[in-house]
């Protein structure tokens, strides 16, 4: 797999597995995450679950800085499906179009590595359109998971 990859919002992609990022991707990437959602949606949760170890990490850079992230999680380790999960961008990116190109760019990469076959999601309430908008669609009643409303979502 192409460790990285420019586009045209002039960002550096990457994929890697996590025995392949380097210390200083990881604080990064965990930097990010941390900021979007500990700090921004005030909300302490255990962002270090042991799913990193056996996920790839999607990171969108601009200017050295990560400004896109999410995790693509294996068939088998939270779900049966393969997932995309901790899916973030930077507030300064946010309303450019990077968060559909880093979906975009997540599905497609989860399809490559996993073929084509259902993906399930924990989505936000709130981003539900958004993911109808890659063809997921809501699976049962929404739940709270860390105080914020959610649903799972699965696209066929």
């Amino acid at each position: 797999m192409p460790a990285s990859k420019q586009n045209t919002h002039d960002m550096l992609w990457s994929l890697k597995a996590f025995n392949r990022l380097s210390v200083n991707e990881l604080y990064d990437l965990l930097q990010m995450r941390q900021q979007v959602f500990v700090v921004e949606q005030t909300c302490p949760y255990r962002d270090l679950d042991d799913t990193d170890k056996l996920s790839l990490h999607l990171t969108g850079r601009k200017n050295n800085l990560v400004v896109a992230y999410s995790r693509i999680i294996p068939p088998g380790i939270l779900y049966a499906e393969p997932s995309i999960g901790r899916v973030a961008t930077h507030f300064e990116v946010r309303g450019t179009g990077i968060g559909r190109e880093l979906f975009s760019r997540s599905l497609e990469e989860c399809i490559n590595l996993f073929g084509m076959q259902p993906i399930k999601i924990m989505a936000q309430c709130y981003l539900r359109s958004f993911y109808e908008s890659y063809g997921f669609q809501v699976h049962g009643d929404a739940f709270p998971e860390d105080n914020i409303p959610h649903f799972y979502m699965i696209r066929a």
